[in-house]
């Protein structure tokens, strides 16, 4: 089946299986290998991506459910080589360890403050509820997430 959707702000018609996974069409066929494949059954958020708004992880995403959708991958976030500000704040405050659960800590925050950019802490935590990290304690990804809001807020938070 033909399907519509944009990814990144650019507009691509392909052509899917049925039983193809959103993370699939992604990385195998658009080649944006950030959303990482990590449990494969929505419990470690290595490959969330924000579709129409709202955090997602792409392995529980079938891709004919994205169809018109707007799709944005990590990759999306810098498109001309500058970092997005929660990226930024990723790697100011050391957040990123091995780096395999960045993307999906990166975009499950981004899609909190697209929504709330001055969450309280209990919000930041359930936001990334779905992300698991390995090599960390979360500490500084609490505190990134933090930075990120203060810095869209104008730095009021300080």
């Amino acid at each position: 089946m033909l399907i519509n959707l944009t990814v990144n702000g650019k507009h691509h018609t392909l052509e899917i299986e049925p039983q193809e996974r959103l993370l699939d069409l992604l990385r195998l066929k658009l080649k944006l290998a950030g959303a990482k494949e990590g449990c494969g059954e929505g419990e470690c958020g290595a490959c969330t991506v924000i579709m129409n708004g709202e955090a997602v992880n792409a392995c529980m995403v079938l891709a004919y459910q994205a169809r018109n959708a707007e799709i944005l991958t990590i990759e999306g976030l810098a498109p001309h080589g500058e970092l997005d500000i929660v990226q930024q704040a990723f790697v100011d405050n050391g957040a990123v360890q091995c780096g395999y659960c960045t993307p999906g800590m990166i975009m499950s925050t981004k899609a909190l403050l697209l929504k709330n950019a001055n969450p309280a802490e209990t919000e930041i935590r359930e936001a990334l509820a779905g992300n698991l990290c390995r090599c960390t304690g979360y500490v500084n990804i609490i505190k990134a997430v933090k930075m990120a809001a203060d810095t869209l807020n104008g730095g009021q938070n300080r």
